[in-house]
């Protein structure tokens, strides 16, 4: 019997809710061993949102001071930029200003799932594309969060199946 989603996912899936505060996810996300969250809005899978997700909203941007200089008698200026990005004042302010923001405003809600009857191959199709990018896939069936599919929980099972049909062949 081929393995499906169902047979890999775990369904007790911790989520977030689409107006969680961006400093409450932080905090849960540094408490986990995983790098993102599925946002479900009641049953519903809104959207995801990943370590990725959370920094981006820190990442530098017009924060590039650009300084003209020039010394008559030259007639043109010389412009040099002075990066200002990234040092711990810029990230603690950015920290202030983006802490009470509802985690929907920067999670991604694109998201690739799959039902739960989808086949070993059509998951493991999407942990290893490239463009996708992604750690676990979210298991919707009729719109609602039904569990979710961890690249570990493919790889265990493979294992386990190699692993008994080479016990099997002995």
């Amino acid at each position: 019997m081929a393995l499906t989603a169902r047979d890999l996912m775990t369904t007790d899936v911790e989520t977030v809710a689409p107006d969680d505060e961006i400093s409450e996810v932080l905090t849960k996300l540094s408490r986990r061993d995983f790098t993102g969250f599925p946002v479900v809005d009641g049953t519903d899978l809104v959207g995801v949102v990943t370590e990725h997700d959370l920094v981006d909203i820190f990442q530098p941007s017009g924060r590039t001071l650009y300084v003209p200089f020039g010394l008559p008698p030259f007639l043109e200026s010389l412009t040099y930029a002075l990066d200002l990005s990234w040092d711990e004042l810029d990230v603690e302010l950015d920290l202030v200003k983006n802490a009470g923001r509802p985690i929907r405003e920067v999670m991604s809600r694109d998201v690739r799932t799959i039902g739960p009857d989808a086949p070993i191959d059509d998951v493991l199709a999407v942990l290893v594309d490239e463009d996708e990018d992604v750690n676990r896939i979210p298991v919707v069936e009729d719109g609602a969060l039904v569990g979710i599919v961890a690249r570990q929980d493919v790889l265990g099972a493979i294992y386990r199946e190699r692993t008994a049909d080479a016990a099997d062949s002995e």
